[in-house]
């Protein structure tokens, strides 16, 4: 793999948050969230009032997300640089990163669903709308999990493959995520699921570190280019 394609991929953790902010915007998720304390026609009127949008807006953002994986399947390179024989955070960041890419689409095809028809019953929309907003924001665990292993491998490694910036942002990522369990107990104010505590916190969480292991994996893709080097030099 070439050093310019190994940046194109680092390039995909920066492309799936701007597509997929584009796309929650269109659908009119942003700038303001729909609230938990929303009445049932107060909800079907965002996604029947214009649902070519919300369709259009929450199909981009499901292939937005999905640009993520080129980024982190080369963190599991470079995590497998760090670990040499025995790469148990790379397989641990392997897998949850499989899982919140999975995570992170699902919603955004459920509530383009939600738009799809508009003779649903209100009641029973407002329940897919209750449920798809806390599939998006209270599984948290997957994401802590990869935040975690990326985190203990970059500050474990002595090469500095990564620089150790990126490990500690990796757990302050992981710190931020625990709030959002609190959108299960609140209609309202800073823990709902608009709140800032779990929404607003957790997108700029989740844009910090995509953005932030975008520059870390640069870094590592230039390492990589002098390992590769060294053997052709050894033998010339």
């Amino acid at each position: 793999m070439t050093a310019r394609v190994r940046n194109i991929c680092a390039l995909g953790g920066p492309a799936a948050l701007i597509i997929t902010l584009i796309g929650w915007t269109i659908a009119g998720m942003l700038p303001v969230p729909l609230s938990p304390s929303a009445s049932a026609d107060e909800v079907m009127r965002f996604y029947t009032e214009d649902p070519t949008r919300v369709m259009i807006g929450f199909v981009l953002a499901s292939v937005g997300v999905v640009l993520m994986l080129p980024m982190f399947a080369l963190i599991s390179v470079h995590m497998l640089r760090m670990e040499g024989r025995t790469p148990v955070l790379t397989f641990v960041q392997i897998i949850a990163a499989a899982v919140t890419v999975v995570v992170n689409m699902f919603p955004q095809m459920l509530y383009a669903l939600m738009a799809f028809r508009g003779d649903r019953d209100p009641e029973t929309l407002r329940l897919m709308n209750d449920v798809t907003w806390m599939i998006l924001f209270t599984p948290i665990m997957p994401f802590i999990i990869q935040n975690l292993a990326i985190g203990i491998a970059v500050l474990s490694d002595k090469r500095s493959v990564f620089p150790r910036w990126s490990g500690y942002l990796n757990l302050w990522v992981a710190f931020a995520f625990i709030p959002d369990v609190l959108a299960y107990f609140f209609l309202s104010g800073p823990f709902a699921w608009n709140g800032v505590f779990v929404f607003w916190l957790a997108l700029a969480a989740y844009g910090a570190f995509l953005v932030g292991m975008y520059f870390a994996v640069r870094q590592a893709n230039s390492t990589l280019d002098g390992a590769l080097d060294a053997p052709e030099k050894a033998t010339a």
